[in-house]
């Protein structure tokens, strides 16, 4: 691929990328506020368990789509003969591990570079919504946590000769 290709081709797939992960955590969005009632009727704890999981096997199926997607442009671009290795390789680099046992040819690299640039934004929204998902499920201050009751605050002025 030529300089100017791998800028097209790489800008289109990361693009591309990023608005079915956005689109999927929309989706998700969704979900939580349609089962919202339900997930939280089981106990405050365990409903707010369920939304996070609900929420982070949202975010898992977008990243795995995405490395999909990657896996799919190189092996669609012939540059490796099996998907095992196309997919290991987009996974390598879309996490930005970058391994090195598998090296591009020069005129590919800004390509494959594109991909570990898609993983980096893609974590970086990923991580902001699974905050915002999980910023209600915490207080915002101290004087949010629940007061102790009057039995607990009678137990803790005790003195240990009183046990």
């Amino acid at each position: 691929m030529t300089l100017p290709q791998q800028l097209i081709w790489g800008s289109l797939f990361l693009g591309g990328s990023l608005l079915l992960e956005t689109a999927i955590l929309l989706w998700c969005v969704k979900t939580l506020r349609r089962h919202e009632r339900k997930l939280l009727r089981h106990g405050h704890n365990f409903g707010h368990l369920l939304v996070l999981l609900i929420a982070i096997g949202f975010t898992v199926l977008g990243h795995t789509c995405q490395i999909w997607i990657w896996a799919a442009a190189l092996m669609g671009h012939e540059i490796f003969a099996d998907w095992n290795t196309a997919i290991y390789f987009s996974l390598a680099t879309y996490t930005t591990l970058g391994y090195g046992d598998i090296i591009l040819e020069p005129d590919l690299r800004i390509f494959a570079a594109f991909a570990a640039i898609t993983g980096m934004l893609a974590f970086g929204v990923s991580t902001a919504f699974l905050i915002a998902v999980m910023r209600p499920m915490f207080p915002t201050s101290l004087s949010e946590v629940q007061q102790p009751s009057e039995t607990t605050e009678r137990v803790l002025k005790r003195k240990p000769e009183d046990f």
